[in-house]
């Protein structure tokens, strides 16, 4: 399973919708979601359908309107968005809960492949399904205010409308800066439980 562009993004729009609610703000407009993360508006825009399709995001039209979560942070699972998105979270086809298909190999009950491909999706669904957008707003605030970043939406808009491509960038892409990577014991589980072990 690797995550496309539009489940990325999906992510990333629903993680900035849940952090509005949590500031307060009950409406974000897609120009102001497009500039946060530096995202195509119409790709967004198409993006946002998908997900009001899917009960997961609703919206309102006029001046002032914009985009909110349609039912709460906690009840929409990680997993439940990526597998909108993206389909299955299976590797192979023979793996999948939700999309079966025969594999090629002739027997497929033995097959070596296969079980290690059940036990990656198991864990890729293991950790999405558990999680909800909740869990995921709820550690991204903290290492933010842990690390004094400024809040997004904390600030009203003018209604006016922002670029129709926000945030052009180079096609080149560059590694991230040190500070901003994460460290292999900085991931949502850790951040949610603190030390553990597996």
């Amino acid at each position: 399973m690797k995550l496309s562009k539009k489940g990325e993004y999906a992510l990333r729009a629903l993680i900035d919708l849940g952090i509005a609610e949590e500031v307060g703000r009950s409406l974000v407009q897609v120009t102001e979601l497009a500039e946060s993360e530096k995202l195509p508006i119409k790709f967004l825009e198409q993006i946002l359908q998908v997900l009001k399709d899917a009960g997961f995001v609703a919206s309102h039209r006029g001046k002032f309107g914009g985009y909110r979560l349609a039912r709460p942070a906690g009840r929409i699972p990680m997993g439940e968005v990526v597998r909108l998105i993206d389909g299955p979270l299976a590797p192979i086809g023979c793996v999948s809960q939700t999309a079966y298909e025969k594999c090629s190999c002739p027997d497929e009950s033995h097959c070596g492949l296969r079980m290690l491909m059940l036990d990656v999706r198991n864990a890729i669904a293991g950790i999405l399904d558990r999680h909800s957008l909740a869990d995921v707003v709820e550690v991204t605030l903290r290492k933010m205010r842990r690390d004094g970043v400024s809040l997004p939406f904390t600030k009203m808009r003018s209604p006016a409308r922002g670029p129709r491509f926000a945030g052009r960038r180079n096609r080149r892409r560059r590694a991230a800066p040190a500070s901003a990577r994460l460290q292999p014991v900085e991931g949502l589980i850790n951040n949610l439980l603190g030390d553990y072990a597996i």
